[in-house]
C-alpha cells in the first residue's frame, strides 16, 4: 500500500505540473491572439473610416451633378412651356379675331336681310294692288266678252268642255285604232300561222255525236220478246241497267234513254247480245248484263290506254286511265269528250313545240283538262272542281292542276302551258261541226248579246247574226260620232268578254249612217 502511494504521488505531481503548464501556455496563446485581433480591428476601423469618408465625398459630388442636371431640365421644360403658352395665346388671339370678323359679317347680312324684307313687303303691296287692278280688269273683260259673244260664263265653260270632250274622244279613238292595228299586225299573222298549222296537223273528225242509243232489231217481232210476258223482260232489263227502253212505232229499232252514258252503253251491249242470242228471259238478261259490264270495263280501259298512247302522255295512274276511257261515253253539246280531250292535247302540244314551251306538259294538261266530266253526273260540283280534286288525289303537278282550273277562266293561268290549254280548248270547241247547242241555250246567248248592245246610250237597234258569232249595232248618228263609235265597239266587246261564256270569238260591228233626205215639189 505504501509502495502504491509512493508510485501514485509522483504521477500526481507530474500531472498537476503538466496541467498548470498547459493552462499557462493556453493563456499565453489567447493573449497573443487578443493582441493580434486588436491590431486587425484597428486596421479595419481605419479602412472603414477612410471608405466612409470617400463615399461621402463621392455622394456629395454626385448630388451636386444631379442638382445641376435637374436645374437644367427644369429650365428646358420651362422654356418649352413658355413657348407652348405663347403659341396658344397667339391661336386664341387669331380665333378671337375671326369671331369678330364673323360677327361683323353676320351683322351686315342681317342688316341686308332687313332691308330686303322691307323691300319685299313693299313689292308684295304693289303686287296686291296690281292683282286687284287685274281682277277688276278681268271682270270688265269677262263682262265685255259675255256682252259681245252672248254667252254667260257657265255657258262658255260648258261650250269649251264639249269641244274638249270631242277632241279627247277623237284622240282616244285614234290611239285605240293605232294600238289595235299595231297589235293585230304583229299578232294576227303569227297566231293564224300557228293555229292553222296546229289544226291541219291535228286533222280531227268534224262530226258531232248524239246522246241517244238506238239498237237495231232483225224484225218487229223481236219487240214482243223484249217486252216479255206482262212486261217482265223489259222491267228486268230496265231495273238492272237503270235505262229506259222506248219501244214505239219506230220500225225494227229500240231506243235507249238514260242520264248515265255508261249505263246506257251497258244496256245497249246487253240488248244486242240478247237479240243476237234470241233467248230472252230474266235469268238470261241478268247474265248478259253482267257480261256487258265486264266487256265495258275492258273497253273503257282500252280506250284510256289508246288515248294515252295516241297523245304520248305516259306515267298516268291506272285509275286516271279508266276515267279517261269513260270520256268515250260522255258528250258535250254533241261533241265526244274523249275525242275533244285528245284533240286539245294534240293542239296544245303542237303550239307548245312551235313556241318553245314544254310540249309534254301541255299534252298532259290537255288530255286531263276535262277529266271531271267522266264522273260529274255522279258527284256534285262542276267538272272543273271535280277534275281538280281527282288530280290532287293522284298527285299531279301544280302546273297541270292550274291548267285544268284555268281552262274556263275560273282562275288566272300561272303558266304559258295553261294559256295554251285555254286556246286549244276554244279551238276544238269552236271549229265548224264540233258542237251543237240546244235551241234554248242558243236563243239565250243571242238575247244576251242584244241585251248588252242595247244597254249603251245612242244605240238604235242591235242584231245578233251568224249564229251569235257577230253582233251588229246600229247607232243614232246625231248622238254618236265616228270617233265615239270606235270607243263604243271596244266597250261592247269588253262587256261581252266579262259577262258571257262562249266558244271562239264574237265580232262587234258598230254601224253609223247619216242620211240627207229632201223632197222635190
Amino acid at each position: 500500500m505504501n509502495q502504491l502511494s509512493e508510485m501514485i504521488l509522483p504521477l500526481l505531481i507530474v500531472f498537476i505540473v503538466t496541467a498548470g503548464l498547459s493552462v499557462l501556455i493556453f493563456f499565453l496563446i489567447e493573449k497573443n491572439k487578443a493582441k493580434k485581433g486588436q491590431s486587425i480591428l484597428k486596421n479595419a476601423e481605419e479602412k472603414a473610416s477612410k471608405i466612409l469618408e470617400d463615399a461621402k465625398k463621392t455622394a456629395e459630388s454626385e448630388k451636386k451633378e444631379k442638382i445641376i442636371l435637374a436645374k437644367e431640365e427644369i429650365q428646358r421644360e420651362k422654356a418649352e412651356l413658355d413657348k407652348e403658352i405663347k403659341e396658344r395665346r397667339s391661336e386664341v388671339q387669331r380665333q378671337e379675331k375671326r369671331l369678330v370678323q364673323k360677327e361683323e359679317t353676320l351683322d351686315r347680312k342681317i342688316e341686308n336681310l332687313e332691308k330686303k324684307e322691307v323691300k319685299l313687303a313693299e313689292e308684295v303691296q304693289n303686287l296686291e294692288k296690281e292683282k286687284a287692278e287685274l281682277d277688276n280688269f278681268k271682270e270688265k273683260q269677262i263682262a265685255e266678252l259675255e256682252r259681245i259673244s252672248g254667252f254667260s260664263k257657265d255657258d262658255a265653260k260648258e261650250y269649251l268642255l264639249n269641244i274638249l270632250r270631242e277632241s279627247l274622244a277623237h284622240e282616244s279613238a285614234l290611239l285605240i285604232k293605232e294600238h289595235e292595228n299595231k297589235a293585230k299586225d304583229e299578232a294576227d299573222k303569227k297566231a293564224k300561222e300557228l293555229i292553222t298549222y296546229a289544226v291541219q296537223k291535228c286533222a280531227a273528225d268534224h262530226t258531232s255525236e248524239t246522246t241517244v242509243s238506238v239498237v237495231p232489231l232483225p224484225s218487229d217481232d223481236m219487240k214482243g220478246r223484249i217486252i216479255g210476258r206482262e212486261g217482265r223482260n223489259i222491267k228486268m232489263l230496265e231495273t238492272l241497267t237503270g235505262i229506259d227502253l222506248i219501244i214505239d212505232d219506230t220500225p225494227e229499232a229500240v231506243i235507249l234513254s238514260g242520264f248515265d252514258p255508261i249505263r246506257r252503253e251497258v244496256a245497249r251491249i246487253a240488248l244486242e247480245k240478247l237479240v243476237g242470242d234470241g233467248r230472252i228471259h230474266p235469268a238470261r238478261i241478268e247474265e248478259m248484263v253482267e257480261k256487258a259490264k265486264d266487256e265495258l270495263e275492258s273497253i273503257i280501259k282500252e280506250e284510256g290506254e289508246r288515248a294515252s298512247m295516241e297523245t304520248g302522255v305516259i306515267g298516268l295512274h291506272p285509275d286516271i286511265i279508266k276515267l279517261i276511257g269513260k270520256l268515250k261515253y260522255r258528250t258535250s253539246y254533241g261533241q265526244n269528250v274523249l275525242n275533244h280531250s285528245i284533240e286539245v292535247s294534240q293542239l296544245a302540244g303542237i303550239m307548245a313545240e312551235e313556241l318553245g314551251f314544254d310540249a309534254k306538259l301541255a299534252k298532259r294538261a290537255g288530255l286531263l283538262h276535262d277529266i271531271g266530266k267522266s264522273i260529274d253526273h255522279e258527284i256534285e260540283g262542276t267538272h272543273v272542281e271535280i277534275g281538280v280534286d281527282i288530280l290532287k288525289k293522284y298527285k299531279e303537278s301544280d302546273i297541270v292542276i292550274n291548267a285544268v282550273q284555268a281552262h274556263h277562266g275560273d282562275v288566272d293561268p300561272l303558266s304559258m302551258e295553261a294559256v295554251l290549254i285555254q286556246a286549244a280548248d276554244a279551238i276544238s270547241a269552236s271549229r265548224p261541226g264540233a258542237r251543237r247547242e240546244t235551241l234554248e241555250a242558243y236563243i239565250k246567248r243571242l238575247e244576251k248579246l242584244e241585251e248588252i248592245a242595247d244597254s249603251f246610250d245612242g244605240v238604235e237597234k242591235s242584231f245578233a247574226i251568224q249564229a251569235g258569232r257577230e253582233i251588229r249595232i246600229i247607232v243614232k248618228p246625231e248622238n254618236i260620232s265616228d270617233d265615239e263609235m270606235v270607243v263604243m265597239a271596244r266597250e261592247v266587246a269588253k262587256r261581252i268578254e266579262d259577262e258571257m261564256d262562249y266558244p271562239g270569238q264574237i265580232k262587234v260591228n258598230v254601224v253609223r249612217e247619216t242620211r240627207a233626205i229632201e223632197y222635190a215639189k
